[in-house]
């Protein structure tokens, strides 16, 4: 082991006085050869703790990542603080690759990044037989589950880490992973691991989930109102859908971007890059778009469709925020994505036990999104975490009104029942609401429906009240909606209970969201900065800018907006004062010091 100590490296090369939560334990740990199961929010500080014990223990790091963009960036961010580090993909040509491949041997290279599917070659493997290894780290180690909302068969595969190098200790980090999930990494990839487990909780993530009424006008005044010129990410389940939602956008002068697997190639990775190294972009994009995006000062998430699990959730949504700064995780949430879940679930070549644990984890992202109490409390269980309700969500903020809907409720299944019995089949949600409030369409008269004892026994509830109502029937599973028959609704046993009178129904009333609170919060982003601080704040973003632009890098891997925050308010005057600001390690400080200087000066 090299003659270091940990805090002086995470003093020195990164410039951190002091370690987060379990940082230092499980650096001890992994630095003297015991294997690791790292769980750690996003932005919470998973890199360092395969970073250090990689500088702390002879012999090279190899890391193992899934994207080219995220070992790109790392690298970059690990060079600019002086540490020893390279990557290994498809972007090099043959002699990049060998140049590297030589100072592995040779024993000049700290960190190594490299794919899965890079690892699992002959070539990389004999690589590695004739290298000194210091450690594998596994980043996104939740990939290797079979059940996971992120898969990836040749995760699997890495158990020959351990088989071939047995000596050699592992560390696996996630953001994500449920107890059983823990249970596949640990059981394929780690011997006698010890386990991390921070909190999940992200306090400085709003969490919010609007009812889908015109989602893209319902988007683009929050995007607008409320984070107008900022990085923002938004979630959409059809490739078409990002296409139309990005020029929606841009025609509303947004700058926005599209990103999905059906793009060319080279767009997608020109807007990733665009996305990556310019202020206030916002991505448009499908879930292929994320996973490793480092990016820190990305100010709020948005979904457009409800996506399928927690896990996948959460995963999207920890994008937001990472320099922990407040940040929006906002969604809109209709009946029509319940449906269009269940019927992926359904029409998926998967077998019984896949699709019964998709149910099962659609049932829970459900609950979240109906839940009427503080869904940080409701999104914390899910992960096994105990907690208050945090003041800092929707319903903590604005508590929906609940009510006692068992009667609205029997009348609806009432009259889903007496519609499928008068004409036959079923009907989809439209017309059985039509004959609840009394519409006399043509549809209802050509079935009768007019006639049904409960044509207008509903007319006391406005239409959007109805499907409110009828969607969480549908997530109770008192209702089912059935897709392959053009989405008519049907009965479950479950609504037998209530039709009988054995059974309440209290739901939530829907209000609008209160524009006035989330500006509040808004507000309380640039709050630590005074007046006077904010312009010299502007000036160091200005130079940070023109720095990664000569360096060809993202503008945080100079300096995360954190540093330069920190750097306006103090207003160092010399090299010595500089080095006490987090985040300004040696290599930085003799880098940027007297340039820094000058701008505080000027």
């Amino acid at each position: 082991m090299r003659a270091r100590d940990a805090s002086s490296i995470l003093k020195d090369v990164f410039g951190y006085s002091s370690f987060r939560g379990f940082q230092r334990e499980v650096i001890e740990h992994v630095a003297a050869g015991g294997d690791a199961l790292v769980l750690m929010p996003t932005g919470g500080g998973k890199s360092l703790t395969y970073q250090i014990p990689a500088l702390l223990r002879d012999g090279v790091g190899i890391v193992v990542s899934p994207l080219i963009a995220l070992m790109q960036d790392q690298v970059a961010a690990l060079d600019e603080a002086g540490v020893r580090a390279a990557f290994l993909n498809s972007t090099l040509s043959a002699a990049e690759a060998a140049a590297v491949e030589r100072r592995m041997r040779a024993g000049e290279l700290d960190l190594v990044y490299v794919a899965p599917e890079r690892l699992l070659t002959e070539r990389c493997q004999r690589l590695l037989g004739e290298c000194a290894l210091g450690l594998f780290a596994i980043d996104e180690a939740h990939c290797v589950s079979q059940w996971g909302h992120d898969f990836r068969p040749e995760y699997g595969q890495l158990a020959l880490l351990r088989e071939r190098w047995p000596q050699v200790p592992r560390i696996a980090l996630t953001a994500t992973a449920d107890v059983p999930t823990r249970r596949e990494i640990a059981a394929r990839l780690l011997v006698e691991p010890r386990l991390f487990v921070a909190s999940f909780d992200r306090p400085n993530i709003r969490y919010r989930i609007v009812e889908k009424r015109e989602p893209r006008e319902q988007l683009l005044r929050f995007v607008r109102d409320e984070h107008p010129g900022e990085a923002g990410i938004v979630y959409c389940l059809a490739r078409n859908t990002v296409e139309e939602v990005a020029q929606f956008l841009v025609g509303h002068g947004i700058a926005a971007l599209p990103y999905h697997a059906g793009l060319d190639a080279a767009v997608r990775a020109e807007n990733q890059r665009r996305f990556i190294d310019e202020d206030g972009r916002v991505m448009v994009a499908t879930i292929a778009f994320g996973m490793g995006i480092d990016k820190p000062d990305v100010r709020f998430v948005a979904h457009l469709d409800m996506p399928k699990s927690i896990e996948g959730y959460f995963q999207e949504t920890g994008r937001a925020g990472r320099d922990g700064e407040p940040a929006d995780a906002w969604m809109t949430y209709g009946l029509a994505d319940v449906v269009q879940q269940r019927r992926l679930i359904e029409l998926s070549d998967a077998d019984a036990n896949y699709k019964r644990l998709s149910n099962a984890k659609l049932d829970a992202m459900l609950g979240l999104a109906e839940t009427g109490d503080c869904r940080r409390v409701r999104l914390l269980a899910y992960f096994g975490e105990q907690s208050e309700p945090c003041g800092n969500c929707d319903n903590c903020l604005e508590p929906p009104e609940l009510w006692d809907a068992t009667e609205p409720a029997r009348k609806l299944l009432s009259c889903i029942y007496r519609c499928e019995q008068a004409g036959g089949f079923g009907f989809a949600a439209t017309h059985v609401i039509d004959v609840l409030r009394g519409k006399a369409t043509d549809k209802v008269h050509k079935f009768g429906h007019d006639r049904l004892s409960t044509f207008g026994i509903g007319a006391d509830l406005s239409e959007a009240e109805w499907r409110l109502l009828l969607r969480q029937l549908v997530a109770q599973h008192l209702v089912e909606v059935d897709y392959e028959r053009f989405n008519v609704l049907r009965l479950t046993e479950a609504s037998r209970p209530v039709l009988r009178g054995e059974r309440t129904i209290e739901v939530r009333r829907h209000t609008a969201a209160a524009g006035r609170k989330a500006k509040k919060a808004k507000a309380a982003a640039g709050a630590s900065l005074a007046a006077a601080d904010e312009g010299l704040f502007e000036r160091l973003r200005e130079w940070r800018a023109q720095v990664a632009k000569e360096h060809g890098v993202p503008a945080y891997v100079v300096f995360h907006d954190a540093t330069l925050r920190a750097i306006a308010q103090a207003r160092p005057q010399s090299i010595d004062a500089l080095r006490g600001i987090s985040g300004v390690g040696e290599r930085k400080l003799a880098s940027y010091g007297e340039a820094l200087i000058g701008i505080v000066a000027g």
